[in-house]
């Protein structure tokens, strides 16, 4: 029997795609997200501005899935507010449980679908990323 690999060459081209520093120097939010069903780890630091995510660097330790979907959530957050990155982190999750479409941005990550163990590794990016974003929205209402 031939199983099938869990992983694509593009799915790993993609995490390894990942800036290893994971820093951001002036980050004026920062926030750690850690899944409970499979140990992983994203450090997301952010600068924003008017609302805005201006810059984002992550320290990852994920599964190769993990590592990918916070490469993708890398290029696609900056520019984006609070309420696009919850919409994002909906449609994916609906796509994960098959209740919606595949957000086109995670086209690569179709192989993960299937595997219901490492869903909570492809939104933990997310997660991360909402985290830092609340302590931005506490700091917008405690300057009002």
């Amino acid at each position: 029997m031939i199983r099938e690999a869990p992983y694509t060459l593009d799915i790993l081209r993609l995490a390894a795609s990942l800036p290893v520093d994971g820093t951001l120097e002036g980050a004026n939010h920062k926030a750690e997200a850690r899944s409970a069903t499979c140990g992983s780890t994203i450090r997301t630091e952010l600068r924003t501005a008017d609302g805005r995510i201006v810059a984002i660097a992550q320290k990852v330790t994920a599964c190769a899935y993990g590592q990918a979907s916070a490469a993708l959530v890398q290029g696609w957050a900056p520019g984006r507010l609070r309420a696009e990155v919850i919409v994002m982190r909906a449609a994916l999750k609906a796509w994960l449980e098959s209740r919606g479409e595949m957000p086109s941005e995670y086209a690569m990550l179709a192989p993960v679908q299937g595997r219901i163990g490492r869903h909570g590794a492809v939104l933990l990016p997310f997660d991360a990323l909402l985290k830092a974003l609340e302590g931005e929205a506490r700091d917008i209402e405690a300057a009002e």
